[in-house]
């Protein structure tokens, strides 16, 4: 396996980098359309999506793929490719330099490894987190090849948590950290994982949003909690188009009883 894994993560920097290149070159120039669920797609999603697809299918011939953009339909396979091709695309497309390209691998279902690209920043996020899947191999979570950790402290107005454009309803109650929003669902939730903010809340995520931040928090010391539906393993033949999983990231678990209260009617905005 330990080949295998070093296949992987050279992949995954190469891929990554190569895509984020040819991207740069597009962003803030490019208009967006709107799709069915009123997100945002521009031309440069729908390439970096074929490219992606594509250079997985060369290099991993046996493993599937799932992306946002064309195949959402989870394959038959052992390994499976959770593909968001730009992870915020409203801040591609309006020049904010704080959008990522995602890549999730699963295994049996369940994420095992996740790899995040951020091209204008230059860092790379990834993690390993086998869980019960029997799998072996290297362990922790990186940032450009530095180890990370979730934050040890506990909340104060000094401290921050992340919030998504749907959750600002928390503000009906007294919240015990500063907020901020990113507009970038994998980043919002990797910087818990760096131990940058205590706590990250995402309403109508889909699984190309969450499946590679999933494996990085938790290979972190955080704990991902869904606010809904079970998320992991993902079904053979299930269409993920339209699902969306209201989840909640904290550093710890014993942060869990102080943020749920203020979140938990998420579940009901999805």
């Amino acid at each position: 396996m330990e080949t295998f894994w070093s296949q992987v993560l050279d992949f995954c920097y190469q891929a990554t980098e190569q895509v984020g290149d040819r991207l740069l070159a597009d962003f803030g120039k490019l208009q967006a359309t709107n799709k069915a669920d009123g997100t945002l797609v521009t031309a440069a999603d729908r390439w970096s999506d074929g490219e992606l697809r594509s250079l997985i299918a060369r290099t991993f011939q046996d493993h599937g793929v799932l992306t946002e953009e064309t195949t959402h339909i989870f394959p038959d396979q052992e390994w499976c490719w959770v593909v968001d091709p730009i992870d915020g695309t409203t801040n591609f497309t309006r020049g904010i330099p704080i959008w990522g390209i995602s890549l999730g691998l699963l295994y049996w279902g369940t994420p095992v490894f996740g790899f995040v690209y951020l091209p204008c920043l230059k860092q790379a996020y990834y993690g390993y987190w086998y869980g019960e899947t029997g799998l072996t191999g290297p362990e922790g979570a990186y940032r450009d090849g530095q180890p990370i950790h979730t934050s040890e402290d506990f909340p104060s107005k000094n401290h921050l948590f992340n919030l998504c454009a749907r959750s600002t309803d928390i503000f009906k109650n007294p919240f015990p950290c500063k907020v901020r929003m990113i507009g970038v669902a994998s980043y919002n939730l990797l910087l818990v994982a760096d131990g940058t903010v205590l706590g990250g809340v995402e309403a109508t995520p889909k699984v190309w949003d969450i499946a590679a931040v999933w494996a990085i928090l938790q290979a972190a010391g955080g704990v991902f909690i869904s606010l809904g539906e079970k998320i992991f393993p993902l079904q053979v033949g299930e269409n993920y188009s339209d699902r969306s999983y209201p989840c909640l990231a904290v550093a710890r678990s014993n942060l869990a009883p102080v943020f749920l209260p203020l979140v938990g009617f998420l579940k009901d905005v999805a």
